[in-house]
């Protein structure tokens, strides 16, 4: 048998199972409602409600009924306004305090001025008296080998005018001649003493040349 020819066989088979499967099921639902209707369909009679009496009448009261009372009028109760929220003024901001300066101070009246000053170095007190006698004082070795010369000599003079020390600045080439110039000042030679600011005596200097000549 071909492939069409079997096909075509399972196709008929369907429709003749699906024509007896709606037959039965055709059948069967008929017999269902038929059956169901006669169970359902039954007569069934109310009893009819019998005569009520009716009640008797009130009596009729004895008092005349009250007036009637005309209900109050309706009062139309507002409601309240909504409270009014008022903000309190705010007063503007105080200006920033203004910062002043304390004076300033005085100047100090200015110091008086100082006295004025008293210094002033050494003077030679009776020069040509003394000088006269350290030439008096003329060494007798040089005298005898006939020495002459100069002699520069630097003192050191204390608070009385008196000469404290000596020293050969410039000297004669004899030997002889230097020593007698310092021992001379510091023998014969007066001064009038040096003085500080405030006129106080304080030791003092001189530089002088001493001359030793033979006449």
């Amino acid at each position: 048998m071909s492939g069409s020819r079997i096909f075509a066989i399972i196709i008929v088979g369907l429709i003749h199972v699906v024509i007896g499967y709606t037959l039965v099921t055709g059948l069967a639902y008929s017999a269902v409602k038929s059956v169901v209707e006669r169970v359902t369909t039954v007569d069934i009679e109310e009893p009819e409600p019998e005569p009520s009496e009716e009640p008797p009448p009130p009596p009729e009261p004895d008092t005349a009924p009250p007036p009637p009372v005309a209900p109050p009028p309706p009062i139309n109760i507002a409601p309240a306004p909504p409270p009014i929220v008022t903000q309190p003024r705010i007063p503007p901001p105080a200006p920033p305090a203004r910062i002043i300066p304390p004076p300033a101070p005085a100047a100090p009246p200015p110091a008086p001025p100082p006295p004025p000053s008293q210094a002033r170095a050494a003077q030679r007190d009776g020069f040509n008296r003394w000088a006269a006698r350290i030439q008096e004082a003329y060494p007798s070795r040089a005298i005898r080998r006939e020495i002459e010369g100069n002699v520069g000599v630097a003192v050191t003079i204390n608070g009385e005018g008196r000469v404290t020390s000596c020293r050969v600045t410039a000297s004669s080439g004899e030997s002889v001649l230097d020593e007698a110039a310092c021992e001379g000042m510091e023998r014969y030679a007066r001064y009038d003493p040096a003085l500080d600011a405030a006129g106080n005596p304080t030791s003092g200097s001189d530089s002088l040349t001493i001359v030793y000549r033979l006449s």
